[in-house]
């Protein structure tokens, strides 16, 4: 009761922040100390044991609220720590880190130019960069920040569906054919989800062979397309992936917008993970024939290291993200408003909220330059070659596909001791199956370091390693192999 806006308030207030501030800077400095662990591991029954979680009827003390700060970052995983690499997000990049606080600070909403006018502009500023980056001419087109890659991959089937039948927004499912949309075996769970979101259902979603390395097959594709237009369906949308979410494999962009063109198919690219490669000039080879997608997926948040969330959706076609979305909610977005109406972008999102997520991006940029983000994209880059290169013939571990990765995800198993001379059969593939969890419950027991596993296909658990914190060094990399071999020397 003694903060802002009480009266007198302000001497409390400050003091109060800045032990927040102090909490918070302890903490930032303890992530990037390898001599601490990336997590204090206790069990979930343990943690609600441990501490009292509960919401009560009378308020605490500040001292108590700054305790409730420092218990909540005691056990949260240092996403930042050079030696995470469990997700395709990590690190903690500093200016990214001040804008979010800068934003919070601000507390405004994106849904018009009235009540955020510097992040509105800044928003159009930089979708119209990253649209240049994706090689439409002069940046033209549209976009947005959305809540994740799911959602901006489902704004693409949502746009991709009123392209081709506008009707479906007043009429619905019903009043239009049955629809099917294409996309790798490989492709990211969301492009399903999104489908049984939009009533298209997740049985119109026809899943496309991948070569070994988990790249579509563009025959498999044409081939599905015919399928589907013999039986009466109409296909409506591609989605490509560049970087795939376990094996970081980029699809043949250029085969397969050929063959949206000869369909006339609205061609999307899942480019989530692999999208962030535009910034570097050794790499960006990798997404050619993105430039002829009608929409792409875009995640800063994953491989440019900026604070989560932070996904764009990019769309070719101007005005038809509003013409898909809008509603004309006349208390928001008044035609007799004094300035500009096209910046305020609220009627072409499908949220009426919406955060702020592009300061960190644009503010990060501005103090990286695109030069900046290219240096940390191919350190990290070269990071996974050097895991690669480190592993490939190294006695107990085996790769899951042959060739140097694509991305930074180097997947690959590693066979104890006690299962390297036994014969390729159902017993060794059941044994193996339990390696990696063991490996990795030990890791999270210990604190050490955590890296991802899972099955994929017919392949038992395997370790997929990926590699996005510009903090991580060559260092880093041996000490994983040594902690991986350390912690199954046994099984």
């Amino acid at each position: 009761p003694d903060l802002l806006p009480a009266c007198n308030g302000e001497i409390t207030t400050m003091s109060f922040l800045q032990d927040v501030v102090d909490i918070l800077l302890q903490y930032v400095v303890k992530s990037f100390d390898r001599s601490t662990k990336v997590i204090d591991f206790h069990y979930p029954n343990e943690l609600l044991q441990e501490y009292n979680w509960e919401l009560a009827d009378q308020p605490q003390t500040l001292e108590e609220i700054l305790l409730n700060c420092r218990t909540t970052l005691k056990y949260a995983i240092k996403t930042g720590h050079p030696r995470y690499f469990n997700q395709l997000s990590t690190g903690l990049d500093m200016v990214g880190l001040a804008a979010d606080w800068l934003t919070s600070a601000a507390n405004t909403n994106m849904f018009t130019y009235e009540i955020a006018p510097v992040f509105v502009l800044l928003e159009y500023v930089t979708l119209r960069k990253m649209r240049e980056m994706v090689g439409w001419p002069g940046g033209c087109g549209d976009g947005i920040f959305s809540p994740g890659g799911a959602i901006s991959n489902m704004y693409a089937m949502l746009i991709a569906r009123f392209k081709m039948f506008p009707e479906v927004k007043e009429k619905g499912m019903a009043a239009i054919p049955r629809l099917v949309a294409f996309t790798s075996e490989h492709s990211h769970f969301s492009v399903k989800k999104g489908a049984a979101a939009l009533g298209i259902g997740t049985d119109s979603v026809i899943l496309i062979r991948c070569d070994e390395r988990g790249k579509m097959i563009p025959s498999d594709l044409e081939r599905r397309i015919l399928e589907a237009k013999q039986k009466g369906f109409v296909p409506f949308l591609v989605s490509a992936t560049a970087g795939t979410t376990v094996y970081g494999a980029f699809d043949p962009l250029i085969a397969i917008a050929d063959i949206c063109k000869k369909y006339k198919i609205w061609m999307h690219v899942d480019g989530a993970w692999g999208g962030g490669l535009l910034m570097s000039r050794k790499h960006k080879w990798k997404l050619n024939g993105v430039e002829r997608a009608n929409s792409v997926t875009w995640n800063p948040h994953k491989m440019m290291g900026v604070p989560l969330q932070c996904s764009a959706l990019l769309v070719r076609e101007e005005g038809l993200m509003q013409s898909c979305n809008q509603m004309h909610a006349s208390y928001l977005f008044q035609q007799d408003k004094h300035y500009d109406l096209s910046y305020d972008t609220g009627d072409k999102a499908l949220q009426c909220g919406r955060h702020v997520d592009v300061f960190k991006l644009w503010l990060m940029w501005r103090a990286k330059g695109t030069t900046g983000f290219e240096a940390q994209i191919d350190k990290c880059l070269e990071l996974a070659e050097y895991l690669y290169n480190k592993i490939k013939n190294r006695e107990g571990y085996e790769m899951v596909f042959d060739g140097k990765p694509q991305h930074t995800n180097v997947c690959f198993w590693y066979i104890p001791p006690s299962l390297r001379s036994m014969d390729d059969n159902e017993e060794r593939m059941s044994r193996l199956m339990k390696v990696a969890p063991v490996i990795k419950a030990r890791m999270m027991e210990y604190g050490t370091t955590m890296v991802s596993y899972q099955p994929l296909g017919d392949k038992v658990n395997f370790f997929r390693m990926v590699i996005s914190n510009p903090a991580a060094t060559h260092q880093d990399i041996d000490f994983l192999i040594d902690e991986i071999e350390r912690l199954g020397q046994d099984l």
